[in-house]
């Protein structure tokens, strides 16, 4: 346990975290002769930096060597550099590479000529920072596949949903930070608390001070235990251990339905119905320790705080960690880092200019009505977890046109209120209708017209990420409308074709094997999807990116598409199971599918869109989340182009 403590305390206070120019990874293969083979890895590591040896007990350097049929490994791994012997005090004894690593494996080649893939998983630390546990894999080409095209090597271990995911992750976040700002379990205690920090610190410099150590209390509270969840399985279990867990998360059906009747019930207390309240001895218990004063007492106020404001922002938090639980290690300790500083910052900077304290407007009526207007929006999302678990495991409950239906009704019930045409029991007599509310009733009203089309088939690409797929649309109008007939029709029996679709009407695969031996057939590179039925940003480049004429006519007419769902429940026959090097049997098609996409291309995260020819060689860079249509057009532009060179 203390390594473990120890290990977290160390890698949360890492500020500077090097990505890619720590260590460089090379990859060169030997002929022996007599079909043997020797495949060198070497790591050149940056000064001053180092990489662990195989007997580390937390983040050692491993290399897994995955070799295809035609060959077979022979011997142990052989590490031939220097190793620096370090006894620790927490660690026990292992050993370090500096300066450079080198690794050997022989194969031998039985065929003409195989592909041989290498994962590389290391961590690069020097004193005081440490990089994140990192992957990266080599590609060696033996005997005749050497004098192929060559394969563009992947980089392991990357955000598949791209840059600009993180930030809007981001902006989402600190938008919910100042919606809970303005609920009245929050609101009233900013200028109670910054009074009390002026007046009770016997100067305003002092009070200041304490306050600013309130606010980063507050921070540390909302983000410390995330991250320390994150990295203990990080830790204890890699990377997949993180994102399996994750994914559960996001994906099975008992998560997705609690999470659905948590919003519910959080949703109807908004409303009024009840209040929704922590154990008031755990709240009277951090009350009491926050008279001790000092540092001590300045974190008991502050854990006060985050538990009388639970019933207003647990909704708000689990809205921001679920969305953000993509299986990547930084994005939920990122984005609740946001929530947190947006949630924290009122307190220090009322502090630090006290005045701007009598332009707040006083505690009121409004607060109820913001907790009520929350509560609308509590029921739409609440509807989202329902909705993906409906897809994962086809139940068929929730399609398009009933989910419309519903927020079409939620956010039609919300404009009246809005409008003052509904009240609920907590709400003040309105005597006239103001500007703001005007205002906000307008674009509720615009918004709800905005969905009516959807029910139609019309795309709603701005939603795309939030509704059921147009797939799930029984009377779609649309359906097919500009999309290029298909002329690469694939036979009637498409593997889990009766419940997998693909969308704007393209024809296509849902298993790998079946979609290289039809693309052998008809000689066309293989565009193969990794994908989601809980993926928003997979839904959102369907809707907004592969909509384009220009992206259907080459999906069309020069790919065979292979979409492979990685949170897919359906299960699989016994003798389609996969078993892992840590002997985890894995039994359903969405397993087994990112059991794949991790050990084959480092990837946990959807989208993810790969270029495969012939022989498994990936043509061109594969490409995660990006709406640049443009980009995507040039993307299957050069896939082709590297597939008939």
């Amino acid at each position: 346990m203390r390594k473990i403590l120890f290990a977290i305390l160390a890698l949360v206070s890492f500020t500077a975290m090097a990505q890619d120019n720590t260590v460089e990874w090379k990859s060169e293969v030997k002929d022996n002769g007599d079909g043997v083979y020797t495949l060198v890895v070497k790591a050149d590591i940056v000064d001053g930096w180092h990489i662990y040896d195989a007997t580390h007990p937390f983040t050692p350097t491993t290399i897994q060597f995955t070799v295809p049929q035609g060959a077979a490994l022979e011997g142990e791994l052989r590490a031939l550099s220097t190793v620096k012997p370090v006894q620790d005090e927490y660690f026990g004894s292992y050993g370090e590479y500096e300066g450079e690593a080198i690794f050997e494996q022989d194969v031998k080649l039985e065929g003409q000529g195989v592909v041989v893939k290498a994962l590389v998983s290391y961590q690069a630390c020097t004193e005081g920072n440490c990089t994140a546990p990192t992957e990266k894999e080599l590609t060696f080409e033996i005997g005749s596949a050497a004098a192929q095209a060559p394969v563009t090597e992947v980089k392991a271990v990357k955000d598949a949903a791209g840059n600009g995911t993180m930030w809007a992750m981001i902006l989402e976040a600190i938008i919910w930070g100042l919606a809970a700002l303005v609920t009245p379990c929050v609101f009233p205690m900013i200028p109670m608390t910054v009074s009390f920090f002026m007046k009770g610190s016997g100067s305003p410099t002092k009070g200041r001070i304490n306050a600013a150590l309130y606010g980063f209390f507050i921070v540390l509270l909302y983000t410390l235990p995330i991250a320390a969840i994150i990295i203990i399985t990080r830790l204890v279990g890699g990377g997949a251990v993180t994102a399996d867990i994750f994914q559960w998360l996001a994906t099975h059906w008992v998560p997705n339905i609690l999470f659905f009747l948590v919003f519910m019930v959080f949703a109807a207390s908004f409303f009024g119905a009840f209040d929704i309240t922590l154990p008031s001895w755990l709240v009277n218990k951090s009350d009491e320790n926050s008279e001790k004063g000092g540092i001590a007492g300045i974190f008991f106020m502050a854990l006060t705080l985050v538990l009388v404001s639970f019933s207003c922002t647990g909704p708000i938090i689990g809205s921001v960690l679920i969305k953000s639980t993509a299986g990547e290690f930084w994005n939920p300790i990122v984005t609740m880092l946001a929530f947190s500083i947006t949630f924290a910052l009122p307190f220090t900077l009322f502090a630090f200019f006290p005045s701007v304290l009598k332009k707040l407007p006083k505690s009121g009526g409004w607060l109820n009505s913001v907790k009520v207007v929350l509560g609308f929006v509590e029921v739409a999302l609440g509807f989202k977890f329902l909705s993906v678990a409906d897809q994962v495991y086809h139940w068929g409950i929730l399609d398009r046109e009933v989910y419309l239906a519903i927020w079409i009704v939620v956010f039609t019930l919300l404009g009246f209120y809005l409008l003052g045409k509904i009240r609920f029991a907590h709400d003040s007599e309105m005597k006239h209708l103001s500007v703001t509310r005007l205002a906000l009733a307008i674009g509720v009203f615009s918004f709800v017209v905005y969905l009516i089309p959807g029910m139609w088939g019309a795309p709603l690409e701005k939603l795309s990420g939030y509704l059921p797929p147009q797939s799930s649309l029984d009377f779609d109008l649309t359906r097919n409308r500009g999309v290029v007939a298909a002329q690469n029709s694939t036979t009637a029996d498409v593997k889990y074709g009766d419940v997998l679709h693909l969308p704007h009407g393209l024809q296509g695969f849902f298993d790998l094997e079946q979609a290289e031996q039809y693309a052998a057939k008809v000689d066309k590179p293989i565009f193969i999807d990794f994908t989601g039925h809980g993926c928003v940003n997979c839904r959102e480049m369907e809707a907004r990116v592969w909509s384009d004429p220009a992206v259907l006519e080459l999906l069309n007419n020069e790919y065979v598409i292979c979409a492979l769902y990685t949170d897919d429940k359906m299960s699989l026959p016994q003798s389609e199971w996969v078993t892992t090097d840590n002997g985890t049997v894995l039994k359903s098609l969405g397993k087994v599918n990112a059991h794949y996409a991790l050990t084959r291309f480092g990837v946990n995260a959807q989208p993810y869109y790969v270029i495969q020819g012939k022989n498994e060689q990936v043509l061109v860079e594969p490409r995660g989340y990006n709406l640049d249509v443009a980009q995507f057009v040039d993307f299957l532009k050069r896939g082709v182009e590297a597939y008939r060179k």
